[in-house]
């Protein structure tokens, strides 16, 4: 049976933005940020850019993680984020072809390799 995975990121626009959420399936949901298809805060602030990202195997302590990294402030996420990402670069920005959007394929490599971490 293949365990399921979950993942808390946190989400960033070029003016400073962030957003944190949680999801099932990273790579899609990132797509979705970075194609705007869906209506709301990171629709409007252009927030689709990843910027930190964490893998669980329990949805109960996925969810646990993004509501306390959203109880944080601005700072303290901040340092979060520059412990593994210090210059803020887009950690999707090889992940797919733009008009392609998620490969089925590079989700299962990717998926596979958070496994083994």
């Amino acid at each position: 049976m293949r365990q399921r995975r979950f993942y808390v990121y946190i989400m960033g626009s070029l003016s400073g933005t962030l957003y944190t959420g949680m999801t099932n399936n990273l790579h899609k949901r990132v797509w979705q940020h970075k194609e705007q298809e869906m209506e709301g805060f990171t629709d409007e602030y252009d927030v689709d850019r990843l910027l930190y990202w964490e893998s669980f195997d329990d949805v109960r302590v996925a969810i646990n993680r993004e509501k306390q990294i959203k109880k944080w402030r601005r700072d303290k996420k901040v340092m979060l984020i520059e412990q593994l990402n210090p210059s803020w670069k887009d950690l999707a920005r090889e992940w797919y072809e733009k008009s392609r959007g998620p490969s089925t394929a590079l989700a299962a490599a990717r998926s596979a390799r958070d496994d083994r971490s």
